[in-house]
C-alpha cells in the first residue's frame, strides 16, 4: 500500500475525531476562554508547570510536589471557566491517549 493512502486515511481520521463531541466541545470551551487573554495566560502558565512538574519531578518527590501545587492553584481552578477548560482538555487528551493505545495494540508496536 502506497504511504499517501495512509496518509488520506489519517486525513479522513482526523476529520472523524473534529466531529466527535469531546473535540467540539474541547474547541468551544478553548474559544471561552480565549476571550479573556489574561486568564488563558494563566491558563497556560498553569498547563506548561503542571507539564513540568510532572515530567521533571523524581517519582519520591512528585506526590509532596504535586499536592503542594493543587494546593497552589485550588482557588484558580474554582473559576467555572478555568475548571470547564480543563476538564473539556484532559477529556479530548484521554479520547486521543485512547485511540493511541489501541492504534498501537493494533498494529503489533512494542
Amino acid at each position: 500500500m502506497p504511504d499517501t493512502q495512509i496518509e488520506e486515511a489519517t486525513k479522513k481520521f482526523a476529520a472523524y475525531i473534529q466531529q466527535t463531541d469531546t473535540y467540539k466541545e474541547y474547541l468551544f470551551q478553548r474559544e471561552k476562554i480565549k476571550k479573556q487573554p489574561e486568564l488563558y495566560e494563566k491558563v497556560n502558565e498553569f498547563r506548561r508547570r503542571n507539564f513540568e512538574l510532572q515530567n521533571e519531578t523524581a517519582d519520591e518527590e512528585l506526590f509532596d510536589r504535586m499536592e503542594a501545587f493543587e494546593h497552589e492553584y485550588a482557588k484558580f481552578r474554582e473559576n467555572p471557566l478555568v475548571e470547564d477548560f480543563l476538564r473539556a482538555e484532559l477529556s479530548f487528551c484521554r479520547m486521543m491517549q485512547d485511540i493511541n493505545t489501541l492504534l498501537t495494540a493494533e498494529i503489533d508496536f512494542e
